[in-house]
This record gives structure tokens, sequence and C-alpha cells, in this order.
């Protein structure tokens, strides 16, 4: 972050006066829009699946509850690529109006999908899950008092979700609102895709197209104060707003749920089925229908050269986020204070930073350090060392530790704070070195959290574009680079094959938080129902 702002800092004015003349009011605009319709539209979405599978029951909830976490698994760029076949002018749904009424191009419109609006509508529909997670556990947590008071005063259900539960919820909620803002202003393959000119395509605009670095460090630099903000302001709201809940046994989550027959229960399942059609069943099966048609196979020598590309990064990195993480938290709990606080604050901003904003500040001071190498080793040995830092895989893995020890770092932490301080007291009582403590107390208990981090930081390296696009070395592609490029070719049906393998991956933590749901919900205890929940209805 600090490279980025220098160089920022140290660019021309007159570059910076050319962008806040031309580009800029519409990268903020753009960026603006892209950002109220995605917070809005997943913080509808969500709370109110949320909602329904946490207070009423229906035929399907139990399939519906965990399904709705499914979209988590799609990129957002991946879902542009299967809508635009399916939505464009030549696809399937105009192909099939154009037939049945027998229409010209003029006689009729159709919404464009290549548009703010239509990639407003992808990040919602991948990144909605994140708002339904936090808002479903929050409700579930809830007081089931408050809300039975509520209908006794004569409140309906409506009234006593707006009134009494969405206000408890609302830092949970917030939290996965800020989520979803946070991936949308750092997306990259969508918005690029869709033509959608935004603060991450006129970075790798800048970068690559112009060749203007002072450019691409003053939108980073204007992209990273955006994306602080936002992550101060919900930091702000988060500590300001408590809730104490009651035992689990006075919890919504050990009420039973209202039952709903008829056409409300069709009502509620169509409204939770919806998102997992759109957000999951539709793509899945378009995805499958391209790559049979691309008559590709992942055993050719390429596929298998951008699977290994993609495996080797993915892996290094997991590796050593979680083993940072791991220490981080570790000396947090070993020697709590301001400095170890600091520590975690500044390694969870890391998620707020887009990737290209890293890749920014990675690359200007370490393209100067090796070119300041290699003239010293040229003029002294006439050796020649070429790029050292930026021609390798070793800045990459630096960048995604950057951008997602957070990621590793919350779980880790959550972790270890089921472990009772006196546990850490009596293996130091018995002469434990720290890492001794470490490795032979936390390991064996943390070994399920591990490496639940470690397939969440796995996946996450292996759908990221901007930092992979601007930072991999010459030649060395992963598949979410080949399917940005063949997708940007307009060749989709190709597109399909590498973006079906990142999906197939994206789907291992999802499975993980859907069992984790599922346990949840079995284990959940029951009683007979009473007159007062009975009469609820929608």
């Amino acid at each position: 972050m600090c490279a980025a702002i220098v160089a920022a800092l140290l660019g021309d004015l007159q570059t910076w006066e050319m962008l806040a003349e031309t580009v800029l009011p519409r990268y903020i605009r753009t960026t603006l829009i892209l950002v109220l319709c995605v917070a809005a539209g997943t913080a509808v979405v969500g709370t109110g699946a949320a909602w329904l599978v946490t207070l009423y029951d229906f035929p399907g909830r139990r399939l519906v509850e965990v399904a709705l976490a499914v979209p988590l698994a799609f990129p957002a760029y991946v879902l542009a690529y299967a809508y635009t076949t399916l939505l464009d002018y030549p696809g399937a749904v105009q192909t099939g109006l154009r037939a049945l009424f027998d229409w010209g191009r003029r006689d009729y419109w159709f919404p464009e999908v290549r548009s703010t609006g239509g990639a407003a509508m992808m990040l919602i529909i991948c990144l909605y899950p994140y708002v339904y997670l936090l808002a479903r556990s929050a409700f579930r947590q809830q007081s089931a008092s408050a809300y039975l008071a509520a209908r006794t005063l004569g409140q309906t259900p409506w009234q006593a979700f707006r009134r009494v539960c969405l206000p408890i919820a609302r830092p949970a909620i917030a939290g996965g609102v800020a989520l979803t803002v946070m991936e949308t202003i750092a997306d990259y393959g969508t918005v690029s895709y869709f033509g959608v000119q935004t603060f991450s395509t006129g970075i790798y605009q800048a970068w690559f197209s112009m060749g203007d670095r002072a450019a691409a460090a003053q939108l980073a630099l204007c992209l990273l104060g955006f994306a602080l903000l936002l992550a101060t302001l919900e930091r702000i709201q988060r500590g300001r707003a408590r809730a104490h809940m009651r035992g689990v046994s006075g919890q919504l989550s050990a009420m039973d749920a209202t039952r709903l027959s008829g056409v409300r229960a069709l009502l509620a399942f169509t409204a939770c089925a919806i998102p997992v059609m759109v957000g999951f069943v539709i793509p899945i099966i378009m995805l499958g229908l391209m790559a049979l048609k691309a008559d590709q196979s992942l055993l050719d020598p390429r596929y298998r050269a951008f699977m290994a590309n993609s495996l080797t990064l993915a892996g290094i990195a997991a590796v050593l986020t979680v083993a940072a993480a791991t220490l981080l938290a570790f000396a947090a709990r070993l020697r709590p204070g301001r400095r170890t606080t600091a520590m975690l604050l500044l390694a969870g901003l890391g998620y707020a930073v887009p990737g290209g904003v890293i890749a920014v500040g990675l690359l200007v001071p370490f393209a100067h350090l090796d070119n300041a190498i290699d003239a010293v080793m040229e003029a002294r040995f006439n050796i020649d060392t070429g790029l050292l830092f930026t021609g390798s895989i070793w800045l990459l893995v630096v960048a995604y530790m950057s951008r997602f020890i957070a990621a590793a770092l919350s779980a880790i932490d959550a972790g270890m704070g089921t472990v009772a301080p006196n546990v850490d007291a009596v293996a130091r009582t018995l002469g434990l070195s720290p890492g001794r403590v470490l490795t032979g107390v936390h390991f064996p208990i943390l070994r399920g959290t591990m490496m639940t981090a470690l397939l969440i930081v796995f996946v996450d390296v292996m759908k990221e574009l901007p930092a992979t696009l601007i930072m991999r070395p010459f030649n060395y592609d992963t598949l979410a680079v080949q399917a940005h490029r063949l997708a940007a070719d307009e060749r989709l049906t190709q597109a399909a094959v590498p973006s079906l393998v990142i999906v197939a991956f994206g789907l291992l933590p999802v499975i993980l938080v859907c069992r984790s749901i599922g346990e949840r919900r079995t284990a959940r205890p029951r009683r007979r129902p009473d007159a007062a929940q009975a009469e609820g209805v929608l």
C-alpha cells in the first residue's frame, strides 16, 4: 500500500490532471453505481432468504437452505461468460423469441447483458451468499422471546422482522454487504468482459495499454482510498453495535419454524430457489453444454500446463498464507497488546485492497530493485541477472498472501479462541517453549480449522484474476488467465473448459459450508409447536 501511495505521489502532476479531466469522473460514477446496486441487491436477496429458511418451514426448505450457499463456487466472470452465451443476441433466449414470434432485430426490446446493469447482476448472483450466511447465523442466534413478545403485542411477522429482528442482525448483515462491496470494487474479469469502465479496468489499461505506471499508481491510490474508507465505515458501524443473546435454548434456532402450506409454501420455496437456479443450475448447465461443443480435452499439454501453474501457485500461496496467519494469531494470543492488535488489523486490511492495487504496489518498487541489481551485476561482474523478483512467481505469491491472509486469519483466530487460556499456561508450566506449545498443543486442536483455511485460500487464489494478469511471469498462464483470454477473444465455447475446472475447485469449500449447515440443522433441538408460533403467516 505504501509503495502504491509513494508511486502515485511521485507521478507527473500533468498525468493526474489528465486523468481528472478525462476518465476519472467516469470511473468514479460507474464504480459507485456498481457498488450501490450490488450492496442493495445482495442485502435484499441474502437477508430475505436467510429470514425465510430460519423462521418458516415449507417443503424443500432443508434443500434450499444448503443450496443457497452454492453460488459462492462461481467467480463472477465465469457467470458473465455463461449468461452472455445464453442472453446475448445470438444466444438461445433471443434466438428462441425471434423464432417463436417471427420477430426481427428491431421488433422487440431485450435488456443488454453487456452493461453496467448486467455486471451488477452477475456480481449480485455470485456474492449474495456472503450476506445470506452471516444473516442466517445472526437470525438463528437471536432471542426467540423478543420475536414472540412482538408477535404477542399484535405485530405481524413482517413488522416483528422489521422492528425487532432486523435491527439486531444489522451488524452481521452490514459485514456481509461490506464483503460484497470489497469484492465488487476488486472485480476485473466481469467488468472488463462487459466493457464497463471502473477503477480496476482503468488500472490495467493504464499499466499495459498505455504503459503509464504513474497513471496506474494514481488510479490505484484512488481505489485504495475508496476501499479503505468502506472498510473503516464497516468497522465503525460494527464496533458500535452490540447485541447480547441468551443461551441456545432461547434462540430462534431452537424454536419450531412456522409451517407454511399451499400457495404460501410455494411462494417461499420459489423465492429461495430462484437465486440457486440463476446462480448455479443455469450457469453449470450452460458451461457444460459449451464445454461439450468446445471439443477440447483437459489432457491436452497446454491445459495440463495451465492446471499445473494454477495448482502450483494456489498450493504454495495457501500453505504460506495459513502458516503466516497461524503465527500472527499465536503471537497475538501469546503477547496481547497494541502491537499485535495493530498487526492483526493491518493483515486484515489486505482483503479490502483490490488485487490490482496490490500488484501495482509490489511491481513498482521491485521493478526498480530488479533494475538496480542488474545494473550493479552487469557493471562489476558482467552478469545479466534479469528480473529476479518481478520475473518469478514468488512476488505473485506475496501478492496472494497480502490479499487473502485476512480470510485465513479470521478462521484460525476464531479456532484459537475456542482453546482456553489455561491450556497454554499449563503447557508453559510443564516447561514447553512457545514453539512447542504451538506445535504440540494448538496444531492438533486446530488441524480441522487450518485445513478449512487452507482450502479457502487455495480456491481464492485459483479464482484471482487482476493480480495474476498483471504480475504473472512471461508465458506463465493459469486457468483464470486462459479463460479470460479466450472470453476476451469471444471464444466463449473454449473458455467454458477452464471455467468449469475453476468452478469444480470452488465447490470444495462450499461443500464444507453446506455440510456445516446440514449438521447444525440436524442437531437443532426440536420441541412441540405452541399457539404463538403456529399463528404466524408470511
